[in-house]
C-alpha cells in the first residue's frame, strides 16, 4: 500500500484477491466464525504454499521471501476487504517483527522458518489490565531459577492466543521489560477464548503459572523492541481498516443503485449522493494516511511513530463512520444478522480501539510534535 505501487505489488494484490474470493467469501467467513478455531486451517496452509503470504517480510536467511512492509500492507488491505479470519495480524506482522527487532539470531532461526512455511501460528502478548500496549501495564513477572526462566501473571486480549503455538510474552524482570518465548502446549499455560464483539478476529486470555520460558534478546530490552513493533502493528491495522472501508463503500453503492423508492433508485437522491461523497472523501483521506505510514514503515523513517498514529486516527474514524452509514443506507436489512454490513460494522468498532483508540493516538501525536 505504498504511495506508488510496483507491478509486483499489483500482481500480489491480484493473487490475494483471487485467493480470498475462493476462501473468504461471505459464506466462508460465516462458517469460520462458528468453527472452534475461528479460521480455515486449510486456507492458511494454502496461503503459505501457493502465495507465500506468511513468508513475505521474513528475510531469506530465515526461509522467507525478503520483501518489505509495502507488500505486507497490500496483504492486510485485501484481508481487511474480505474479513479474512486467518491470524494474519499476529502471525505475519507482530511475531516476525518482534523476533527480528529483538536481534536474537537463535530465536529467529528457531521460529521464523516455521512461521514462513505456515506450520506455526505465533502471536505477541503484551496488554494486561489497561488492555493497551503500555510499559506501565506489564506486571507479568519473570524469574530465573537455576538458569531457567519461569513466568507468572495474566495477559489479556491476546490475538489468536488460544491457537498460537508460539506466544512471545512481555514480562518484567529485575532489569526491566523483557521478551520470552512460550510454547502454548507446555505446562503452566492456560488460554481462555474471549467473547468479543468482532467474531472474525479471535482473542484470548493467557494465564501463566510457573510457566517455563526462553528469553528472547537481551534482558531488559523488551520495551525498546516492542516500541518498534507497535508502530508497525498500528500501520498494519490501518491498512486493514482501509480495505474494510473500501469494501463497505462498494457494497453500499451497489445497493443504492438497485434499491427503488418512489419509482427511482435511492442512489439518485441528492441527500444520498452527498452522504456517499462524504464517505468517499473519508476513505481517500484514510488511504492516503495509511499509504504514507506504510511507506514510512518500509523505509524505517524517523517520523514513523507520528505517521502511524495519524493513520490510526484517520482510518479508524473513516472505517467506523462508513460502516455505520452503510447500515443506515441499507435500511432494515442492514440491521439483520443475514446481511454482511453488521460483520464489517463490528470489525470496524473493534478495530477502532485495538492498539489504542483514536483519542489515545491524538494524545500521542500531541506529545510527538511537542504540544504537551
Amino acid at each position: 500500500m505504498a504511495l506508488i505501487t510496483t507491478s509486483e505489488q499489483e500482481e500480489l494484490r491480484d493473487v490475494m484477491q483471487a485467493f480470498l474470493r475462493k476462501y473468504s467469501a461471505e459464506a466462508d467467513v460465516r462458517t469460520q466464525i462458528d468453527a472452534e478455531a475461528g479460521y480455515d486451517a486449510d486456507a492458511w496452509r494454502t496461503a503459505a504454499e501457493q502465495i507465500g503470504m506468511q513468508a513475505l517480510a521474513i528475510p531469506e536467511e530465515y526461509g522467507g521471501a525478503g520483501y518489505t512492509f509495502d507488500e505486507i500492507a497490500v496483504v492486510l488491505e485485501e484481508a481487511g476487504r474480505s474479513l479474512f479470519t486467518g491470524p494474519v495480524l499476529p502471525t505475519v506482522v507482530l511475531a516476525p517483527a518482534t523476533l527480528l527487532f529483538s536481534q536474537d539470531r537463535s530465536a529467529c532461526e528457531t521460529y521464523l522458518p516455521a512461521i514462513a512455511e505456515g506450520s506455526l501460528i505465533a502471536t505477541v502478548a503484551v496488554s494486561e489490565e489497561l488492555s493497551m500496549w503500555d510499559e506501565s501495564d506489564i506486571t507479568v513477572t519473570a524469574d530465573a531459577v537455576d538458569g531457567r526462566w519461569t513466568l507468572n501473571g495474566t495477559k489479556r486480549y491476546v490475538l489468536s492466543g488460544a491457537d498460537a503455538g508460539l506466544i512471545v510474552v512481555a514480562a518484567r524482570t529485575g532489569a526491566g521489560v523483557s521478551l520470552f518465548a512460550v510454547d502454548n502446549t507446555t505446562d503452566g499455560v492456560t488460554t481462555t477464548p474471549l467473547d468479543v464483539l468482532d467474531l472474525t478476529r479471535r482473542m484470548a486470555t493467557v494465564e501463566l503459572r510457573d510457566c517455563p520460558a526462553t528469553l528472547i534478546g537481551e534482558d531488559g530490552q523488551g520495551w525498546a523492541t516492542l516500541s518498534q513493533v507497535f508502530d508497525r502493528a498500528v500501520v498494519a491495522l490501518a491498512c486493514e481498516q482501509v480495505g474494510g472501508a473500501a469494501a463497505v463503500l462498494d457494497m453500499t453503492v451497489e445497493y443504492l443503485k438497485v434499491r427503488q423508492q418512489f419509482g427511482r433508485a435511492i442512489g439518485s437522491f441528492q441527500a444520498i449522493k452527498h452522504r456517499c461523497a462524504d464517505m468517499l472523501v473519508e476513505l481517500e483521506s484514510a488511504r492516503s494516511a495509511a499509504s504514507y505510514a506504510s511507506t514510512a514503515a518500509a523505509a524505517g523513517a524517523d517520523d514513523l511513530s507520528l505517521a502511524a498514529s495519524i493513520a490510526k486516527v484517520y482510518c479508524a474514524k473513516a472505517y467506523y463512520h462508513i460502516a455505520a452509514e452503510s447500515i443506515q443506507m441499507h435500511g432494515g436489512i442492514g440491521f439483520t444478522w443475514e446481511h454482511p454490513a453488521h460483520l464489517y460494522f463490528k470489525r470496524a468498532k473493534a478495530s477502532e480501539i485495538l492498539f489504542g483508540s483514536p483519542s489515545v493516538h491524538r494524545e500521542r501525536i500531541a506529545a510527538l510534535i511537542g504540544m504537551v
